[in-house]
């Protein structure tokens, strides 16, 4: 699991964030959140079903050195990487 696609677990699922809410944070479209959240769902239950582990790989998102503006007071603060190739 990419950690793009745990971050939109995170917010969705843990922070109660929406859709578009989440979008504006990771700073992408909401389109690429629904696409993200669904591959996430799956590999998370699969990993339940089968009793697989889930491994973190790198995605488009960087954790922060330092807390954002925007994520003041916030415990986990990961945004996506803007010079991603």
């Amino acid at each position: 699991m990419g950690y793009d696609e745990y971050e939109v677990l995170r917010l969705l699922d843990y922070e109660g964030f929406s859709q578009v809410m989440c979008a504006q944070r990771m700073d992408v479209s909401r389109t690429t959140v629904t696409r993200m959240y669904e591959n996430a769902r799956k590999k998370v239950a699969d990993a339940l079903v089968n009793g697989k582990k889930i491994r973190m790989e790198p995605g488009e998102v960087v954790v922060c050195a330092a807390p954002k503006p925007e994520c003041a007071g916030v415990r986990h603060c990961c945004h996506r990487q803007k010079d991603a190739v």
